[in-house]
């Protein structure tokens, strides 16, 4: 199957073993599974008690997504087919030439100094950028690179991408 979901309707949860933090292993009921860029996560049932009316004391699941391989093991004689699976989308030849997506935005780093515009305008994934700092949109990071004092990163790209927007689109006759 290359992509989407295995629909869920009549489905019946299958027991698997999820191995819990402190190395015990639990049988628990397996209600789906997805693939992640990262790997596989399992929508597991632990058993589990909880209060309830009065002093009396019922039978209940926790359910929580877990890694596979790390964290479940297949019970013996169980079959694993009609779990519902989300699969994940095959990257497409476009996504793998560009990699993953960057974050957007660009953020303004103050550098200290007098007066207005001292700092430096990073892309908002940029290594240098300082955390914890608003993003801004291209008209305010625009807005920024224009104060006398501030200069575009050149080791994120903001130089690259924001220059042109700024000078106009200035190509040289050679180009053409």
């Amino acid at each position: 199957m290359s992509g989407g979901q295995i629909p869920s309707d009549a489905f019946t949860p299958v027991q698997v073993r999820v191995v819990l933090p402190d190395g015990q292993a639990v049988v628990a009921r397996l209600w789906s599974r997805r693939q992640l860029h990262d790997g596989w996560r399992y929508e597991v049932g632990l058993p589990a008690y909880r209060n309830g009316p009065g002093d009396s004391v019922e039978p209940a699941e926790y359910r929580v997504w877990v890694r596979a391989p790390e964290h479940v093991r297949p019970v013996d004689g169980v079959s694993y087919d009609d779990v519902p699976t989300e699969y994940l989308e095959p990257p497409t030849v476009v996504q793998q030439a560009l990699g993953p997506p960057r974050l957007s935005g660009w953020v303004l780093a103050k550098t200290g100094g007098r007066g207005p515009g001292r700092g430096v305008v990073h892309a908002a994934d940029c290594e240098e950028a300082p955390a914890g700092t608003p993003v801004l949109t291209l008209d305010r990071a625009l807005d920024a690179a224009q104060h006398p004092g501030t200069r575009l990163c050149s080791l994120c790209g903001a130089a690259q991408e924001l220059d042109p927007v700024l000078k106009g689109f200035d190509h040289d006759a050679g180009d053409a």
